[in-house]
């Protein structure tokens, strides 16, 4: 995360300090981020373009939420100033079991029994045994939206002191498939479908070499068709995770023979 602020300050003097700051422990004792222990070597700080000074964290925690404040003096100690209130910055916590398909996951099965050296471990997937994963981790990479279901562990040999389930939820992105038939004369109906979670906000169709979008909907309805409609067809389809651009369907219209 980035924090920028501004400073202004009174000519002839010479700003020599400039930090960022969340504790105060003693009046006049600010301590800089890059001398606290809890953001040692995970904070960088910027001095940008008329008196700008940037703080980058990295490595973000659920602990670095706090109110940032900045700081700077001049050369002789006498001009001082930091700014309040600050800006208060909340970092929430991920939900392990709910995760976007194409990252990675990694579930970890732990025994609070005492265990022979490098056993074997058994993982089960809606009750039913994963017979190619024997080791303390599961892991998925990428997750795919079949990895949805409930997860369960246990050490091999002790299947009867199984872990409790945890429940893996995939959130995906789109998946496109337009579909139609082709007859000169009649009306043809283009769909776009989708299993996309959470669903489709919004469809959008395009026709190849056209720049603007020929209509919108999960449907594109072309009543009467003629030559002059034949072409590739797409459709874009977004939710809250991205947009994602559908294969393209080819409408070759054919003569209509009386």
């Amino acid at each position: 995360v980035e924090l920028t602020c501004s400073y202004t300050y009174p000519s002839g003097y010479t700003i020599t300090t400039t930090f960022w700051f969340t504790k105060i422990y003693a009046e006049e004792n600010y301590v800089s981020l890059k001398d606290d222990p809890d953001y040692k070597g995970r904070v960088t700080y910027r001095e940008d373009e008329e008196n700008g000074h940037t703080l980058t964290i990295t490595d973000l925690r659920e602990s670095d939420s706090a109110t940032y404040m900045f700081r700077f003096t001049d050369q002789t100690g006498g001009w001082k100033y930091f700014g309040k209130p600050g800006v208060t910055l909340s970092v929430t916590g991920t939900d392990p079991t709910n995760i976007i398909e194409g990252t990675c996951l990694r579930l970890f099965c732990e025994s609070i029994c005492f265990l022979q050296d490098n056993p074997s471990y058994i993982w089960y997937k809606n009750g039913q045994r994963l017979f190619s994963h024997e080791t303390k981790y599961l892991i998925l990479d990428p997750v795919c939206s079949e990895d949805a279901g409930r997860y369960a562990c246990a050490v091999n040999g002790q299947e009867d002191l199984a872990s409790a389930e945890k429940t893996l939820t995939v959130r995906y992105h789109l998946r496109v498939k337009p579909s139609g038939e082709i007859v000169e004369g009649s009306s043809v109906t283009l769909t776009c479908s989708s299993d996309a979670n959470p669903p489709v906000d919004k469809y959008t169709w395009y026709k190849k070499n056209v720049t603007s979008p020929k209509a919108s909907g999960q449907s594109y309805n072309i009543t009467n068709i003629i030559s002059e409609d034949r072409g590739e067809y797409y459709c874009e389809a977004e939710n809250k995770y991205g947009r994602l651009i559908s294969s393209s369907v080819s409408v070759d219209v054919q003569c209509k023979f009386t």
